[in-house]
Parts: C-alpha cells; sequence; structure tokens
C-alpha cells in the first residue's frame, strides 16, 4: 500500500482523510484489471462507472448546486483510481472534466438537467475543444455556430476527444464570431444524439481508451445550451482546466506511487547474489530518486488545489507546474521501475508495462509539456518585481 502519511500535511482537512480512507477500503474490495483490449474498452468504461456510482464517488466529480468543486477531493480521488488503473481513473476524470464547464457557469436548468444524471452514472460526459488543426491553440479553432433563431447551427469537425462514442453528450467550443480569436467562441451543450452529429473515427491508443473524431454537419442546438455569455467559451475553458490540470498531475502520482509500491516489492524480494537486490548502493540510489520526485509532485499538486479551494479566482502557474513536474516524473519513475523488474517490466499486462503505456498520454493532454512551460514563463514573468 502506498505511504499515506502525505494525508497528515496541513494541505487537507478532515474530510479529505475520510475521503481517502474509503478510496482505500473500496478500492482494496473491489478488482479492476490493469489492462483492457481496444475491443473491450467501451464495456468495460460502462461497469467501472457503475461500480463507482456503487461506491458512492462520482458525486465528487460535479457540482450539482452551484458550488465551488473540491479540487483536493478531486485530486485524492484520481490518485487513488490512478494508483489501481489508469482506465478507472479516466472514467473518473471525464465525468469530471466532460461536465466542469457546466459546473462551472451552466445555469440552475442545465446542472439539473445534466449533472444530476452525471453524478448518477446515468449520462457520460465529454469535453470537446481540440480540432485536426487547433489542439493547445483553442484560439484557432474553426468549428462555426452560427446563430439561427432560437438555435445555434454547428458545422466542423473535432477530434482526439475522450470518451466520443460512448458519451451522452459533449461540452463543444465553437466559434460563433463575437470577435477574432479567443473572443468569438462559445461553449455549448450538444447532445450525443442530435442529428448530424456522428462519430467519423474511433482513434486506437497505447493503452486502450475511448477516443474519436466527431463530426458536425448541420447540428442544431437551442440557445439555452449555451454555457455563459457568448464570446466566452475560451474563457470557460481556460477555467475549467485551472481546476483539472492539477487533478491530471495528481493521477500521474497515483501511478508513481504504484510503481515505486511495486519496485519496492521486487527490491526486497529479488535475490542477486545471494542477497536482496534492494542492498545493492545503485538500487538503492534510483529508489531515493523515485521517493524524492514523488513527495515533490504531492507538495505541487496539494499545494496547487489547496489554494484553488482556498479561494483563489486562478490558479494557472500552481496548476501547471504541477502537472508538468508530476507526469514528466512519474514517466521517469515508471521507466525506472520497467529497468529495475527486468524483462517482467515489458511483459504485456504486467502491472509495470501497464503503467509504462497508460502515463505516456497524461503528458500531452490536458495542455502538453511544452505549453505549461510557457505558461509558467509568462505568469512568471508577468509577476510584478518587489
Amino acid at each position: 500500500m502506498a505511504d499515506c502519511s502525505y494525508l497528515n500535511w496541513p494541505f487537507f482537512d478532515a474530510r479529505h482523510r475520510e475521503l481517502a480512507a474509503s478510496l482505500n477500503a473500496w478500492l482494496g474490495a473491489t478488482s479492476f484489471p490493469h489492462h483492457v483490449n481496444e475491443d473491450k474498452v467501451d464495456t468495460a468504461c460502462a461497469e467501472f462507472l457503475a461500480e463507482m456510482v456503487k461506491g458512492g464517488f462520482t458525486a465528487n466529480a460535479v457540482s450539482t448546486e452551484g458550488a465551488a468543486l473540491d479540487v483536493r477531493s478531486l485530486c485524492l480521488t484520481r490518485e487513488h483510481f490512478a494508483r489501481h488503473s489508469g482506465l478507472l481513473d479516466f472514467v473518473f476524470a471525464m465525468q469530471g472534466l466532460g461536465s466542469g464547464p457546466i459546473s462551472l457557469f451552466g445555469t440552475p436548468e442545465q446542472r439539473a438537467h445534466y449533472l444530476r444524471d452525471v453524478a448518477a452514472g446515468k449520462k457520460v460526459a465529454a469535453f470537446a475543444l481540440s480540432e485536426p488543426e487547433a489542439g493547445s491553440d483553442a484560439a484557432s479553432l474553426t468549428l462555426t455556430a452560427r446563430a439561427d433563431g432560437d438555435h445555434f447551427i454547428l458545422d466542423g469537425e473535432k477530434t482526439w476527444i475522450s470518451n466520443g462514442g460512448i458519451a451522452s453528450f459533449y461540452v463543444v467550443f465553437a466559434r460563433t464570431g463575437e470577435a477574432p480569436g479567443a473572443k468569438g467562441v462559445s461553449a455549448i451543450i450538444v447532445d450525443a444524439d442530435s442529428p448530424g452529429l456522428s462519430v467519423v473515427e474511433r482513434i486506437p491508443l497505447i493503452a486502450a481508451h475511448p477516443l474519436a473524431r466527431l463530426k458536425f454537419e448541420n447540428v442544431r442546438v437551442p440557445h439555452g445550451n449555451l454555457i455563459g455569455k457568448p464570446g466566452e467559451g475560451f474563457k470557460t475553458a481556460m477555467a475549467t482546466l485551472d481546476v483539472f490540470r492539477s487533478t491530471v498531475g495528481a493521477a500521474a502520482l497515483g501511478m508513481a506511487r504504484r510503481a515505486l509500491d511495486e519496485t519496492l516489492t521486487r527490491a526486497k524480494t529479488r535475490q542477486i547474489n545471494g542477497a536482496p537486490m534492494a542492498e545493492l548502493q545503485m538500487v538503492q540510489a534510483m529508489i531515493s530518486d523515485m521517493a524524492l520526485k514523488i513527495d515533490a509532485a504531492a507538495l505541487l499538486i496539494y499545494r496547487a488545489a489547496w489554494t484553488k479551494d482556498s479561494g483563489a479566482p486562478r490558479v494557472t502557474r500552481e496548476a501547471a507546474m504541477a502537472k508538468l513536474y508530476a507526469t514528466d516524473t512519474a514517466q521517469e519513475i515508471i521507466d525506472a521501475a520497467v529497468q529495475l523488474h527486468g524483462g517482467w517490466g515489458v511483459v504485456h499486462g504486467h502491472p509495470i508495462e501497464c503503467l509504462y503505456r497508460d502515463i505516456r498520454a497524461l503528458r500531452i493532454y490536458e495542455g502538453a509539456s511544452e505549453v505549461q512551460k510557457v505558461i509558467i514563463a509568462r505568469q512568471t514573468l508577468a509577476q510584478e518585481a518587489p
């Protein structure tokens, strides 16, 4: 079991320690496979979501009454889920991210219609931002939503959309034309069964996840599905990522903790020249580096989460630091774990091999590592000198 002493840090309240205890108990009593085949991923996601609802954890992903999302609870949940299964973490994360704009900026009617069902596992959410030629540069979106009476008509494509093909609805970021660039984008809820919306491609990944390219052809959506004000979609997207980027770091932290746990067991039980591998100084140095990076990542993640929960309007710099450091170092930790496991580390379906595939995408989605460096630099340069 991973080290839980960090829960005594002042970043956490009693409710967070109780949440961690309930997550540990539930995960200890519920089995989730490390590896899921691509052709079974949709079924697995539905089964994982159903189990999560039984455990009572999906409610943590949304804010049905308009209260602030508890970022520390989101991070703790993702950390614990990712330690057991990358796909389990994905299912929870997308319920939160996909409905995040509604939690943060939705009307009471939108919250009532969508978020209660998301919390109950009756609706599956998706966040549709990326396009074939617009990933991290969200201001370059080309999918259009033109006004037509009391409706919008959407035309264009989205791609790299998590939960694509299994979602009940998509929060779509579309160009409504109020101004050039980022100021002309709006956030609109589009139900998955809307005429003209189609899944034109499912995209297989190194670690199986439901991912798709979507096409919008004259998709009519009621004006009441607009989230916030026209032209404020980019702000909505960035505010949502401001909350959830820290949680990506938390998922990476959970994977890194699992890698260290597996490595400690391996090092203590594997015999080399009649002694445990753990007695080798080179192995001890690698374990030291793993433990150090894990604690440093945890400090950055829970600093960002605590700062947001304490009322900071934005934690752009803190969240970028948390995501960048946690995901990059988790990759290093898991790579070291593969090395210390020898041949077992590359056996298909072994926990370490699964972690090696699961971690890679976290350094790309919700802003690649390079984008996080740009954000950190700009935020730092913008600070006034004392």
